[in-house]
């Protein structure tokens, strides 16, 4: 039976697209590229925004 996931809304800041790697343009000796991974700094690579705790929330005016 599949394990059902609450709804959680996506990262806006990735796009759900939190880890990426990108190309330096250098190449190792045996013909690979060298390359960087990025880690989205909002959701820290789990693609799902998180809620602000209830202390951070604003309220009233």
């Amino acid at each position: 039976m599949p394990v059902r996931l609450t709804n959680r809304p996506v990262c806006h800041h990735c796009d759900d697209f939190p880890v990426v790697s990108i190309t330096t343009g250098v190449r190792r000796p045996d013909g690979s590229r060298v390359t960087l991974r990025v880690v989205c700094p909002v959701c820290r690579g789990t693609g799902h925004a998180h809620h602000a705790p209830a202390a951070l929330t604003r309220a009233g005016r």
